[in-house]
């Protein structure tokens, strides 16, 4: 049986029959470190001249958009990351100017930007093709861990950070604006608590379940509840639930209409295992990325990687995994055209494809340290969850 917030994000399986080491992570921001590796051809194309600057951010206890969202105000640099960085961790990743701006060097308390040269037009996500990592498990039985030989047997979840990681809400607000109940929403933003939550945090929430303490709540709300008082000054003005998430940035919005379709994804991985489909070996037929990261057709090349697809408002139903999914929709009564909102075109999702088995790379084991690659879009919580099998992923540092 897994956890129950596994099952809360869509996970209802493990792939692995190993025990599991235990264990804790991120006893401290140290403890946890991710790099972000680039594209050899994308490296070769960094130089001292061009249009838009190339910068590394190395960070610790502050997440990327926050940081970003620093530099900006401070020193007028528009940056663009290729990833989303965790606030818990000690990260490096590069971020690329949107605008002709230029800073060599800058630093504060838990970050540093530094300039790596220029390029002639801005990096995109795709540049970046694997993380690396080196992380330190506290309390783990590490002599158990000889016994673990199935890296190539894992089933490539969404983690827990895409749903809010402490308070798995994210997906639920996504539904919700798919099915154009915006007052939902908003309530669920608001009010939605979670037993890992801060303390002062679902006080607040809770003071938030009435409409009436709206004017009140606003001047007690604290600074990490940033998304919160964007919504609740919107609806203490005009009222209107629509608006109010409207207010949200568009990176946000998407953003929960995303945790919704990863939400569907770990949900239907979950009834492919479940279902004993064959989800190791690509068939005629299937989605894959070649050694390249490019998607094509299956062509009976062992180096391509079986996908399944991320459903979104172009969603085709020719696929074989098209029941299960379809199932999965019917109960959360959500349709692939609903991915097209209306009254929010802008947040709007086509949908693609993700592989469906963790690529890892160079594992090595130097106790109490695990170290380890993962291509673009995976999560090392979902590896760790698989070697530590926690009985609850929250208080073990997920």
């Amino acid at each position: 049986m897994v956890p129950k917030i596994d099952s809360e994000i869509g996970i209802f399986t493990y792939s692995t029959a190993f025990e599991g080491i235990g264990g804790k992570i991120k006893s401290t921001a140290d403890d946890f470190f991710v790099s972000e590796v680039l594209d050899d051809n994308v490296i070769s194309k960094i130089s001292q001249k061009g249009d838009y600057a190339v910068y590394k951010l190395k960070k610790h206890g502050i997440d990327t958009t926050h940081a970003l969202d620093e530099i900006f105000r401070i020193h007028g640099l528009k940056l663009k990351s290729l990833g989303l960085k965790d606030s818990n961790a000690t990260t490096e990743q590069f971020v690329c100017a949107t605008n002709t701006r230029s800073l060599e060097r800058f630093s504060a308390n838990r970050y540093e930007l530094e300039r790596v040269g220029f390029v002639s037009k801005p990096l995109t996500k795709k540049d970046m093709i694997a993380n690396q990592f080196k992380i330190k498990i506290e309390g783990a039985a590490f002599s158990k861990i000889s016994n673990f030989d199935q890296l190539d047997k894992i089933l490539n979840f969404y983690g827990y950070q895409r749903f809010g990681s402490k308070r798995p809400v994210s997906h639920l607000i996504g539904k919700s604006i798919l099915q154009n109940d915006f007052e939902r929403a908003v309530n669920l933003l608001l009010s939605f608590t979670s037993k890992y939550d801060l303390a002062e945090n679902t006080q607040i929430r809770k003071t938030l379940e009435d409409r009436s303490n709206y004017a009140k709540a606003l001047k007690e709300i604290p600074p990490q509840m940033d998304l919160e008082r964007t919504v609740l000054s919107e609806m203490i003005t005009h009222n209107d639930p629509l608006k109010a998430i409207h207010s949200l940035p568009l990176f946000i919005r998407r953003f929960f209409i995303q945790a919704f379709q990863s939400y569907v994804f770990n949900c239907t991985l979950s009834k492919i295992f479940e279902d004993d489909e064959d989800w190791l070996s690509p068939k005629k037929g299937d989605v894959c990325y070649d050694i390249k990261n490019k998607l094509g057709r299956y062509e009976n090349d062992p180096q391509q990687r079986l996908t399944i697809p991320i459903v979104g408002y172009a969603y085709s139903k020719k696929n074989r995994f098209n029941y299960q999914i379809s199932k999965i929709l019917e109960t959360e009564q959500v349709k692939p055209k609903d991915f097209f909102v209306k009254e929010m075109q802008e947040a709007s999702d086509e949908g693609g494809f993700r592989q469906v088995a963790i690529k890892c790379e160079n594992f090595s084991v130097n106790e109490p340290v695990l170290s380890f690659t993962l291509s673009r879009g995976s999560y090392a919580t979902i590896l760790l969850r698989e070697i530590m099998k926690p009985t609850d992923p929250i208080e073990a540092g997920f």
